[in-house]
């Protein structure tokens, strides 16, 4: 008996990268005290009212069988929330409900890619981005960005490797490096993606998480709308990670057939959930801002804190709850960094390499801690940094 080729191919070759993680995980566990700055959790918890409003929905009974592509008013209130932020007219017709983001990417490739399909995606990336696309039988081919360009894509780049592909997955504001794709790039993928027949997959999942500049969905372009699938969830708007509620908003004939998919694999979201997440988006957008601004005044501090040094290099971020440090400076790998850091000092950070070549040599710091920890373990880090640097056998 053997194991299906696609499902033993999903993680690709070699390990994913997240060694640190699962070592600083261990080390937690066994009661030491760890400052953990690796994933994408908010330091608050859904808030109490959200959970109210999903404790009615499901003692009032809402606890069967919910519509498989979403329940009609969470679709609207999606749509409704996409339109304002685009001026693309969307309706629930454009909308499917799904068990959270990492169900909306599957769901998107599922949709758009055929078996061998070539599928590119931006390096810096999400860890399951390649899997995701493998995982439908396509064939990932990253495009790599640069640290000096700020990891902005190169439209000449990605347009030398786009003959061919049938998708395009995207990440803006960005999960690892917290860039915000600048509007000139935006133009310039969404020309590459005309000019070459390219399906976008725009993951969108910070969009309500911007510092500096402003979020431009390529579904607001000019010839996109109909070409163009957006990921979103409620994981990071409105801290509900564990309630995985996400959407694709996409051209209706691609949801139409997407709904097939969630009947034979989801077969929908909880009813109770998908109340509650409505009665989130009701909220406006002075709850999401509430819930942004920790990871924006956690920012604005961690810049102060990197200015004066020349060892860690403070990737310039515009939005999402990460920082991306290049260490380079210390002559250490990323991964090689970021052990010595979790066993000598306690501190848990990903290291780049976890998110593609394009990020060797680099960190990314999740802003996911109580602020004087937060602001204590980065100066402690350049501090650690500062003395490799000077000392690298130590």
């Amino acid at each position: 008996m053997h194991l299906s080729k696609r499902i033993q191919s999903i993680l690709g070759d070699g390990d994913d990268g997240w060694g640190v993680f699962y070592k600083a995980r261990a080390m937690l566990r066994a009661g030491i005290d760890i400052t953990e700055l690796t994933i994408g959790e908010h330091d608050i918890g859904t808030d109490s009212s959200i959970l109210d409003a999903m404790h009615r929905a499901a003692t009032r009974g809402h606890t069967g069988y919910a519509d498989i592509a979403g329940v009609p008013a969470l679709r609207d209130a999606v749509a409704t929330r996409l339109q304002a932020r685009t001026g693309t007219p969307t309706s629930r017709e454009n909308v499917l409900i799904t068990p959270g983001g990492q169900a909306a990417l599957f769901a998107s490739h599922m949709a758009v890619c055929d078996e061998g399909d070539k599928a590119l995606f931006i390096d810096p990336h999400y860890a399951t981005y390649p899997g995701t696309i493998r995982s439908v039988g396509a064939r990932p081919l990253a495009i790599p960005t640069q640290s000096s360009r700020q990891f902005q894509p190169d439209p000449d780049r990605l347009r030398a490797s786009a003959k061919g592909a049938k998708s395009l997955l995207i990440n803006s504001p960005n999960n690892p490096t917290g860039v915000v794709y600048s509007q000139d790039t935006m133009e310039g993928i969404a020309a590459v993606c005309r000019h070459e027949d390219l399906w976008l997959i725009s993951d969108e999942v910070y969009d309500g998480q911007v510092w500096q500049g402003a979020h431009l969905s390529p579904r607001a372009l000019p010839g996109m709308a109909e070409r163009t699938l957006v990921v979103g969830s409620m994981s990071k708007s409105h801290a509900m990670t564990g309630s995985r509620v996400g959407w694709v908003v996409g051209p209706a004939p691609v949801i139409e057939a997407a709904e097939n998919l969630a009947i034979n694999t989801t077969y929908g979201v909880p009813g109770f959930i998908q109340d509650a997440a409505l009665f989130a988006l009701r909220q406006g957008i002075a709850f999401e801002q509430k819930i942004a601004a920790p990871f924006c005044r956690r920012r604005a501090a961690a810049a102060a804190v990197f200015k004066d040094q020349d060892t860690v290099r403070l990737i310039p971020s515009g939005g999402a709850m990460y920082l991306m440090l290049d260490i380079r400076a210390t002559g250490l790998s990323g991964e090689a960094f970021a052990l010595r850091l979790l066993e000598e000092q306690h501190i848990a950070v990903m290291p780049g390499e976890s998110f593609g070549r394009a990020a060797a040599g680099h960190l990314r710091v999740a802003m996911t801690v109580e602020d004087t920890r937060f602001l204590d373990a980065l100066e402690r880090l350049i501090r650690f940094a500062q003395m490799i640097r000077k000392d690298p056998i130590r």
